[in-house]
């Protein structure tokens, strides 16, 4: 069962750089919207909130195959323009995930003490001021645990791109493999698994830096889990 392994790994690796490139495309653009869209619906101007709350509603609501397919089959009938499949799944992979990206920035805003707007006020700190020197800092750092499950479920749907014929992981796998040893179709999911988990602890690893660097940056200290959870046993 076994002597094909390193076979098959070979074959998934080939397919791990457009799983790559689509996750990190994701990611980059789901951050741009996350903060478009969060702030977007806290702005003071109520057609700005409207747009940013339709945006979030409608591409959360909906589901991302049926997006997919919309973006990479059926916008091209209407426009006359069709995207290469990488790029049409990394704008549904962005645009979806930033919907809900768009809440967790939000809510990370909304959770700052009010203290810290008024401490801002009373330094005479323009609107600006204070939400780029005060309020962001504070709140990126509550941000970014939901955001590295964000970009861990972004990495997961990334898979989704094998049916616009993408060639990542899990066309490789599906695709590639699977036809030609279909007696071995456990093994061949398998490493897809481990390969999908390794880039997965690598996203953490590296948010988990971020997270570190931010708190520093506004004076705080990472809580570590078992000051949370107590060492005697006791919260």
């Amino acid at each position: 069962m076994f002597e094909n392994v390193s076979h098959f790994l070979v074959v998934l690796l080939q397919g791990v750089p457009a799983t790559v490139l689509a996750t990190a495309g994701g990611i980059a653009l789901c951050l741009v919207l996350s903060f478009a869209a969060g702030l977007g619906m806290l702005a003071p101007w109520r057609w700005v909130r409207v747009v940013a709350r339709i945006y979030v509603e409608v591409w959360r609501g909906t589901s991302e195959v049926v997006q997919l397919f919309w973006i990479f089959f059926a916008l091209p009938l209407l426009v006359g323009f069709e995207l290469l499949p990488l790029w049409a799944g990394v704008l549904v992979l962005g645009l979806n995930h930033g919907a809900y990206g768009g809440e967790i920035v939000r809510g990370a805003v909304q959770s700052v003490p009010r203290e810290q707007y008024e401490c801002a006020v009373a330094l005479s700190f323009s609107r600006v001021q204070r939400l780029w020197r005060v309020v962001l800092p504070q709140a990126v750092v509550e941000m970014i645990p939901p955001f590295n499950n964000l970009f861990i479920q972004l990495l997961k749907s990334s898979a989704l791109l094998s049916l616009i014929f993408v060639h990542d992981i899990t066309y490789q796998g599906r695709d590639v493999l699977e036809p030609n040893f279909s007696g071995q179709t456990a093994l061949i999911y398998l490493l897809m698994l481990a390969l999908y988990l390794v880039l997965s602890l690598l996203i953490t690893a590296v948010m988990r830096v971020w997270e570190r660097r931010a708190a520093a940056a506004v004076g705080r200290r990472p809580v570590e889990p078992e000051r949370v959870l107590g060492q005697g046993g006791a919260v």
